[in-house]
């Protein structure tokens, strides 16, 4: 089921699940400045799989950059938690998800809940820009600059709304986030799975050694997208994140439910 949370903004996604999956839940997030529609195949595929998935729009998203500058990363967070807190006491295991800044609010979920396992495309705690540092008194000088954009990007084109403004206050915001999820990594003790495109022109490499840094290593699996950029779930390698994380679920929720009844 789809559902559009105002006028022309980009569908949220809920599936109830069915089949011998339906009583696996993923609770999915989106990245910033993006929706739904970058995740959109992957929770297709997974709904299409039998589990049950839900895909919230976080708020400031699917619209355009002046409601984003309205936002905090607490609404993002608050609303991606209620959502899997939803799809959570709907389900036997209910996992959480993410691309991009959507893989800092799924970890940083997964610290504060016995998720069975959490999965990650290219997921962000860091920054290219150096001068990010800064961002606190920066924001003050410049309202808005301009987006990230890989130089090449091979994903395809979604229509998120108009961001083509950064505001630098939504930034400061996302900086929050990362630090607040990067603090979170050594209490995140579930599985999980991580994709990593081999060129990511949004997120720096730093992120990855963040979380192998602090994550259980036995625990932590990462898998290379070798011909994908950021938004890897709309580019060539989507099928193998689609499939992965499909055997990562179905695995992982058996091992929860053989844990719980032994």
């Amino acid at each position: 089921m789809t559902e559009r949370n105002q006028p022309g903004a980009p569908l949220a996604f809920h599936h109830p699940g069915h089949g011998e999956n339906a009583s696996t839940g993923v609770a999915i997030c989106h990245g910033f400045t993006g929706s739904p529609l970058s995740i959109l195949p992957w929770a297709e595929y997974l709904a299409r799989q039998g589990f049950a998935v839900s895909v919230p729009l976080l708020p400031g998203h699917g619209t355009n950059w002046r409601d984003l500058a309205t936002t905090t990363w607490q609404d993002w967070y608050r609303t991606f938690e209620s959502s899997y807190l939803d799809l959570e006491a709907k389900t036997d295991a209910c996992f959480v998800a993410g691309l991009s800044m959507g893989g800092a609010v799924a970890l940083r979920a997964a610290s504060r809940h016995p998720v069975p396992g959490v999965v990650l495309v290219n997921p962000g705690l860091s920054f290219y820009d150096r001068r990010v540092r800064y961002i606190g008194a920066l924001k003050y000088v410049m309202r808005t600059t301009t987006p990230i954009e890989e130089e090449a990007p091979t994903a395809a084109v979604t229509e998120d709304g108009d961001y083509s403004k950064t505001p630098l206050a939504s930034v400061h915001e996302l900086k929050k986030l990362f630090g607040q999820a990067t603090r979170a990594l050594p209490h995140v003790k579930a599985p999980a799975l991580v994709f990593k495109s081999a060129v990511d022109g949004v997120i720096p490499p730093s992120s990855l050694k963040a979380i192998t840094k602090h994550m259980d290593r036995e625990q932590l699996k990462v898998v290379p997208l070798p011909r994908s950029g950021h938004v890897a779930t709309l580019d060539v390698d989507a099928p193998t994140i689609f499939e992965e994380s499909a055997r990562f679920l179905r695995q992982h929720a058996k091992d929860r439910v053989a844990s719980e009844t032994s």
